[in-house]
This record gives structure tokens, C-alpha cells and sequence, in this order.
């Protein structure tokens, strides 16, 4: 195996059990999509639901599927619930039927298409449980406050095959402590509240907020504000972490001195390896890599690594002889990318690890290279890097 990625159970489990402790009273939703943000969600999937979460949050119907299957083949006997966060298309109801899905919905059509594979696929003696997005700002999912949700609520109050389970909402900018963006969307989501109760529904759950959410503990109180609005229609409240499950949360943008709550005890998860392939010692004046980006200033000893832009290593992580780009760590030392990222091959200046020898290993991402480290390179955000691995993933300790 040239690349494999190392899953920490025990850094899962921790930081679970911080998150837990952070959104208390309220429940929270482990967020797995997009492959558990690239740390396989068939392996974290029965992690979590033997550490007692009560849900699962993904994408689409493929992944339910795919998390239905891992359960049961854990064993796990009580499963949690899954959450099919990202709105479904009409092919995709069957599929939510058959594998216990709870659906995301916010327009009619969506509805309509659950209830005729209810009527082809499922039992019509129990309502299937839907959970409401309510768009309190975002402009991406969700219906908005008003007419459109009274209508909505109107159609919905004569399907008795569907039950309203849950609402939700997301914020646009919980990163920001004391944002007014986040004030004027909890007003709409609490208008939007009133309305549904005053149609008859009564949601057994209310969710909004996401891992920054519960590292933005601001003067506002994000999770005591929902811990308050579910109380007053006797639901229950509940917070969508998902990055900080993996030990990464986005920096809190502040102009005062603030100290996040959840960032300074969380792990990163997730180890990225690979195998050093062959040496080679070049002399002065060699250019590496493509575009010779990089010329050896001196003797030096270059290491290739079978890993490339292809598994997920960012091109902008390439060095050049005036920006210092990425770097691994090899028998504990750092070890810099020298020339141009390629599709399934990087070289890495060993000069300084004199006993670096073919088959060593290699860290690329770990303790002391995070994701947030390639973010800042790649002038993007942690989510996108980790998201982007192409790897094989076990389980270690």
C-alpha cells in the first residue's frame, strides 16, 4: 500500500464526548457526509452508534444506504437514526424508504415523491417522519417564513402519511461571535416556529447550528438560545457538529480577544501516510519537477513520494526556491516539498535525514501537519483538504 490513511478510534471518541459535553443539554447530530469528511464513515459510523448517538447526519439516499449497511454488519443492533441532510431527488425516495432514511425536505414536490414510494414501498399505517428546513437566511436550502410556509404547512396537514418529526435551520456565519446575521436569523427561525405550531404540528425535534456553533460560546449563547426555543413547544434540541468531530474547527473571526471552547481539546482524527519510493542525490543546478519550479542551490538528496495531486495533495503545496511550500515529517524530522506537485508523484529534500532509505515511512498529515496547515497553502478552508484525500483508511487504536 503506497498512501493509507490511520483513523484514530479513541481521538473519535473524545472528541465526540467534548462535543457532547459542549452542546449539553442539547443532542447532537454527528455529521458523516462526504465520507465523514474523508475518514471513512462505514468505519466512524459504528463508532459513534456504540458510543450512543441517537443520530447520523449525510448527505444523500447512496450514503444512508452505504451507513445502513456498515451498522448492520457491526452489529450494531439499536441503530441511530439517519439524516439525509441535503434534500433528495424523486429517485432517491424508494431508497429512503427502504433503508429507514429521515429526510430533509423544504418544497412539495419532495413530499410527493416520499408519499407515492410510501404508497409502492413502505407501510401506510405508520407516518414517515420528515424534518422541515426552514431558510432563515442562507438563500440555499429551506423554505422561507411566510406564505410559502403557511402554504406548505397547509398541503402537509392533509397528508396522512407524513409526520413533521423535525425543523431545522443553518446559520450562515456561526464563526462570528455577536453576529446581528445570526440574531435576524434565529428571529425568523423562532417566527417560523410559531407558525408551525400554530398549524397543529407539533416537531419532536429543533436543530440548527454546527461545530462552530459550539466553539463560538459568545456572550449569545447559541446552544442555551435553542436549549430555550425547543422548550417552549416541549421538543427537543439538537446541533449538527461536523468538522470538530475530526478535531478541526474553523478560527473564530473576532476583533476582540476571544478563546474558543472547543478548539484547544480537540485531536485531529485522521493520519495520512506514505512510503518513501526512491532516492536520488542531485547536484547544483538540477531543476526538479515539472516547469523546474524548484533548482538545487547545493548537493542535495531528494526522496520521491508515490503520492500526488491525484490522492488529494494540493499542487499549492508545491516549493519553489522563493516560497517554501508544504512539508512532511520523516523519522520525526520535517522534510520539505521541493518542485512541482504531479498527479501521483512529489519530491521531498532529505538532505538533512541522512538515514532515510526507501520503503520509510512518511506522514503527510498528523499531529504536527494539519489539515488547517495545507488550508493555509492552498487558500482554502480544512474541510476542503480533508474532503479531498483519496486513500485507504483503517482503524488504529
Amino acid at each position: 500500500m503506497k498512501t493509507w490513511v490511520e483513523i484514530s478510534e479513541s481521538r473519535l471518541l473524545a472528541n465526540y464526548q467534548a462535543l457532547t459535553a459542549a452542546a449539553a443539554p442539547n443532542t447532537i447530530l454527528p455529521v458523516i457526509k462526504a465520507n465523514a469528511y474523508g475518514h471513512n464513515a462505514t468505519l466512524c459510523a459504528p463508532i459513534l452508534a456504540r458510543a450512543g448517538s441517537q443520530w447520523l447526519g449525510i448527505a444523500d439516499a447512496s450514503e444512508g444506504e452505504a451507513i445502513r449497511k456498515a451498522l448492520t454488519n457491526a452489529g450494531i443492533a439499536s441503530q441511530p437514526k439517519i439524516l439525509v441532510m441535503c434534500g433528495t431527488l424523486p429517485e432517491e425516495a424508494a431508497a429512503i424508504i427502504n433503508n429507514k432514511l429521515t429526510p430533509v425536505v423544504w418544497q412539495q414536490h419532495q413530499l410527493e415523491s416520499l408519499t407515492t414510494a410510501l404508497h409502492q414501498h413502505g407501510s401506510n399505517t405508520t407516518p414517515w417522519p420528515i424534518h422541515l428546513e426552514i431558510d432563515t437566511g442562507m438563500s440555499r436550502q429551506g423554505i422561507a417564513p411566510g406564505e410559502h410556509l403557511q402554504t406548505l404547512l397547509h398541503w402537509l396537514k392533509r397528508q396522512p402519511h407524513l409526520h413533521l418529526e423535525g425543523v431545522l435551520t443553518h446559520f450562515t456565519e456561526p464563526e462570528v461571535p455577536n453576529s446581528p446575521r445570526t440574531r435576524t436569523q434565529r428571529q425568523r427561525f423562532e417566527e417560523a416556529i410559531t407558525a408551525i405550531t400554530s398549524a397543529g404540528f407539533h416537531p419532536q425535534w429543533i436543530h440548527a447550528g454546527n461545530s462552530s456553533v459550539l466553539d463560538n460560546h459568545d456572550e449569545d449563547k447559541n446552544p442555551t438560545w435553542l436549549t430555550k426555543l425547543a422548550a417552549t413547544v416541549n421538543a427537543q434540541p439538537m446541533v449538527r457538529p461536523g468538522i470538530a468531530l475530526y478535531g478541526y474547527c474553523l478560527p473564530i473571526h473576532s476583533t476582540t480577544t476571544f478563546h474558543p471552547k472547543l478548539q484547544p481539546i480537540l485531536k485531529p482524527v485522521l493520519t495520512w501516510k506514505t512510503r518513501i519510493l526512491t532516492l536520488q542525490d542531485v547536484s547544483p543546478g538540477a531543476s526538479i519537477g515539472y516547469n523546474a519550479i524548484y533548482t538545487a542551490p547545493k548537493p542535495m538528496r531528494i526522496a520521491l513520494l508515490p503520492v500526488g495531486y491525484s490522492d488529494g495533495l494540493r499542487r499549492e503545496l508545491s516549493g519553489t526556491n522563493t516560497k517554501p511550500g508544504g512539508w512532511v515529517l520523516i523519522h520525526n524530522q520535517k522534510a520539505p516539498i521541493v518542485g512541482r506537485i504531479s498527479m501521483n508523484l512529489t519530491t521531498i529534500d532529505v538532505t538533512h535525514v541522512p538515514h532515510a532509505k526507501p520503503g520509510d515511512e512518511v506522514t503527510l498529515l498528523g499531529d504536527n501537519i494539519t489539515a488547517d496547515d495545507h488550508a493555509a497553502r492552498a487558500h482554502t478552508i480544512s474541510y476542503e483538504i480533508l474532503c479531498g484525500l483519496r486513500a485507504l483508511a483503517n482503524l488504529v487504536p
